[in-house]
């Protein structure tokens, strides 16, 4: 087992019983019996690969390659789902396999796709189950920027996150942080919805959602939960959580020297949320409800992916192009994200001008510093943008062979590399997963995973076995 550090697996499975445990003290709590052996399973599995995993760890360097890190990763998004997915197919509702299996990596991929027709007639106890798939897969997500660090740029990296390169002690001691800050945001998020008349059980698992950026909901409609306007505009805003960068609480909570850098992403972000907002509001509002339409925004930027109203499917692909789009790189949303957007966009103008004044250097210096762009990080955002193209063009046709139709195979095929649910503002809510052959709940798999890594550590990996230098 040298190609994996089992340790980083073996503090999950930690997780993954805890939650299984507070599983079976709520459904015990409240008489709902129906599943509750399914949780017991659940903990005493995963409890006990914890202690293996720890028991059988070697004896690491201070120092492992980044090609362990990326195959510990992967392992991870494959052997976790599968703890995440007993409940299911051990529950009273029949689940083969692939279903139980496609549930839990939706969950923990943060993509929200469910293969349950009818959300309100599962007992509480799994619903509460699908939400903490989501965000302990948030978690984990957090948990592999960290660990994948040595990825990023160096300047970028230093002023975003001030990690240069971590030993294994240090990798699990900023992780730490990284839980008890995203259990505080959560908390925080839960209180503030059951303050706004959302009740406790919808703020409980809204708060799992929103902080991991996921999509399963505890009920069918948005609209059974969210019932004022009030209601919305504060779940919208929230949702922000997701979408501006967690690492700047975390700078702002763990470090001692705070620069100013670590605002400037933000600060972008922010910019470019406020533009769009002022958009919607002048030029998009048409007759909707301005609220819903701010929700649906909000969670497009953020790839939650869940809105309120049917009107909006006339802007399905604004809100496409919203999701493709992303937020911050440090933060649970996916998208190619706004960073590699705004890079490109900035040094290709660049670029232009330069044609027509060679001499005069325009705006050639990095997105959020007073350096200038390395072209090797240049290259590296287009190789994702092509990638992403190719990754999308391939699934599309994929679907296609499914017999599905080609615009719902295009959207769906963004939705799932974007790790967004398929709610009514993308043309997809009547979309069926259930029924699709277990081949094609295959390829939703795996590109869910994919799109949750992003290719290009899949291509470090292929590098190292295909190329010897």
């Amino acid at each position: 087992m040298n190609f994996i550090k089992l340790i980083y697996l073996s503090v999950f499975c930690g997780v993954i019983s805890i939650l299984s445990f507070f599983n079976i003290i709520y459904s015990y709590y409240l008489n709902l019996y129906l599943n509750l052996n399914t949780y017991v399973y659940t903990f005493v599995l995963s409890f006990f690969l914890s202690i293996v995993f720890y028991l059988i760890k070697k004896k690491d360097e201070d120092k492992i390659t980044i090609y362990v890190k990326i195959l510990t990763i992967i392992l991870g998004y494959f052997l976790l789902p599968l703890l995440i997915s007993i409940p299911f197919y051990f529950s009273n509702y029949n689940l083969t396999f692939v279903n139980s299996y496609f549930e839990a990596i939706s969950g923990f991929t943060s993509t929200g796709f469910t293969i349950f027709d009818n959300i309100n007639h599962i007992d509480q106890g799994l619903i509460l189950w699908r939400s903490s798939s989501q965000w302990v897969g948030g978690l984990y997500f957090l948990f592999s920027i960290i660990l994948l660090i040595d990825i990023f740029d160096h300047s970028f990296k230093k002023s975003l996150t001030n990690f240069i390169s971590f030993n294994k002690a240090e990798t699990l001691k900023q992780s730490l942080k990284i839980f008890l800050l995203y259990s505080l945001m959560t908390l925080i998020i839960f209180i503030i919805l059951n303050l706004s008349g959302i009740r406790l059980f919808n703020s409980l698992n809204l708060a799992m959602t929103i902080i991991s950026s996921g999509g399963f909901l505890p009920s069918n409609n948005l609209s059974n939960i969210l019932i004022n306007n009030h209601q919305i505009i504060i779940t919208s805003l929230l949702m922000l959580t997701s979408f501006f960068s967690i690492f700047l609480v975390y700078n702002l909570a763990f470090t001692k020297n705070h620069n100013m850098n670590f605002f400037n992403e933000d600060i972008h972000l922010l910019f470019y949320f406020t533009i769009l907002t002022i958009i919607f509001f002048i030029f998009l509002n048409f007759n909707n409800n301005f609220s819903e339409l701010f929700l649906s925004l909000t969670s497009s930027v953020s790839n939650i992916g869940f809105s309120l109203n049917n009107n909006s499917t006339n802007l399905s692909f604004i809100f496409l192009l919203l999701v493709i789009i992303g937020g911050s790189f440090f933060s649970t949303s996916s998208g190619i994200r706004f960073l590699k957007i705004y890079s490109l966009f900035k040094y290709s103008i660049n670029e232009i001008l330069s044609y027509s004044r060679p001499k005069n250097i325009y705006i050639n210096k990095h997105l959020f510093s007073k350096e200038f762009f390395q072209l090797d990080e240049i290259y590296k955002y287009f190789l994702s943008v092509i990638i992403f193209i190719l990754s999308l063009l391939f699934l599309t046709f994929l679907l296609t062979l499914s017999n599905i139709e080609f615009e719902n195979s295009f959207k769906l095929s963004i939705l799932t590399l974007m790790n967004t649910v398929n709610s009514s503002m993308y043309g997809l809510s009547d979309f069926s997963f259930y029924d699709l052959h277990f081949l094609t709940k295959y390829y939703i798999i795996s590109f869910m995973i994919i799109g949750r890594l992003e290719l290009l550590t899949l291509l470090i990996i292929c590098k190292k076995f295909l190329f010897k230098n």
